[in-house]
């Protein structure tokens, strides 16, 4: 399969997951640049301005803010969605003339909540600005009209590290064939579409990937994280989040996928169908275990597919209880996002984030455990009794 045939290939396969048009799909290496390319595009077309975000999220969701000269400002999120709530944006951010430029649409651990997400929508629609849909987490969903269309201007979704399919690069940007029609739409395809393709030698550290981290897996702490920054440093091993990336900047510009990652993009989109069953039945094992004794988002439904299904401990002594009887158990509890700006920054007011400042979202950051969804669902049994027992 050739290059193009195998990107032909990625689009036409996420067209008819969504009901979209395969030349509305592009590729980029990952989905931080993606995002980039449209902000960046956003910025030049109406001005440097704020983009609305959460602090709920990794860093390298907001580093593209930056990168694109503009401001993230940070809402509540929802204990529902844990996504921003539509009810708790400032006022004076959606009128129109505001300097609101983007609105941030994030399904964290892939849940997706219409309804919610209408009203994101709506707050968007409001202040004249976009509605970038970020679904990182549940590559080939998105949120949806009353009528079944799309609901965001721009929709990413990533193939990274620690998402839906085993393909560890690659992503997928789509533009709303509406927004197409305007100067800063043509301006977004023009630059997604003319992105330089990615090079030799980081195409040789996406081949080596897998096996460097099995490498790493087996030495000592104190050895393999040396090593990892010696490789690093040496542009031999692609970090999932480079130091550089805690600072506030992007370790590469945008590019695009090369023909070996384009590859398996293609191959694994075949096996998606299968990996979201798998994943549902643990997500319903979870929430029959535990739906009486955590707090789950209201927003998880029974079927839900979610790259890790989490909930809030009573308390944050009770979520480190948690984590601590899991890692005993040979169970890997997930921190994602604790703390915020996911695995930390060194500086939150590079970020333009107050520690102290969102008492919603930061009492969730507290509480949360997350769990693995890749296991079988006996495993998942094992694990929601590892929880009760550690809740009490």
């Amino acid at each position: 399969m050739t290059e193009r045939t195998a990107a032909d290939a990625v689009t036409r396969a996420l067209a008819a997951r969504t009901g979209t048009s395969p030349g509305d799909w592009h590729l980029v290496f990952k989905a931080r640049y993606g995002m980039q390319v449209v902000l960046r595009a956003i910025a030049a077309e109406r001005g440097v301005g704020d983009v609305l975000t959460q602090v709920f999220t990794c860093c390298t969701a907001v580093d593209p803010v930056l990168a694109a000269g503009l401001r993230p400002v940070y809402g509540e999120v929802s204990p529902a969605t844990v996504a921003l709530d539509p009810a708790r944006l400032e006022s004076g951010r959606l009128q129109p003339g505001a300097s609101t430029r983007a609105v941030v649409l994030q399904h964290t651990f892939g849940i997706i909540d219409d309804a919610a997400a209408r009203g994101l929508r709506d707050a968007a629609d409001r202040a004249g600005a976009l509605l970038l849909e970020d679904a990182a987490h549940c590559v080939g969903r998105m949120a949806r009209r009353e009528d079944g269309s799309p609901l965001a201007d721009v929709s990413v979704h990533s193939f990274g590290v620690e998402k839906m399919l085993p393909t560890k690069f690659g992503a997928a940007v789509w533009v709303d064939p509406a927004l197409q029609q305007t100067p800063l739409g043509r301006r977004m395809v023009q630059d997604l579409t003319t992105l330089p393709t990615m090079g030799r030698r980081l195409d040789l550290a996406a081949r080596l990937y897998r096996t460097q981290l099995r490498v790493l897996g087996r030495l000592p702490g104190p050895a393999a994280t040396a090593l990892r920054r010696l490789l690093t440093r040496t542009g031999t091993f692609e970090p999932a989040i480079a130091p550089v990336e805690q600072r506030g900047g992007l370790a590469h510009p945008p590019l695009r996928p090369s023909p070996w990652v384009t590859q398996r993009m293609a191959d694994a989109l075949g096996t998606l169908d299968a990996e979201e069953r798998r994943r549902s039945a643990v997500v319903a094992r979870y929430l029959a275990a535990l739906g009486d004794v955590v707090e789950v988002p209201a927003g998880i439904g029974a079927s839900a597919p979610l790259v890790r299904f989490p909930f809030f401990a009573p308390d944050a002594d009770a979520a480190q209880r948690v984590d601590t009887a899991l890692s005993a158990a040979g169970h890997r509890p997930g921190r994602w996002y604790r703390p915020a700006l996911f695995p930390g920054v060194t500086d939150p007011a590079r970020y333009g984030y107050s520690p102290g400042t969102l008492a919603t979202t930061e009492d969730l950051m507290a509480r949360v455990v997350n769990l693995p969804t890749t296991v079988d669902t006996g495993t998942a049994d094992r694990i929601a009794d590892v929880v009760r027992r550690a809740i009490g």
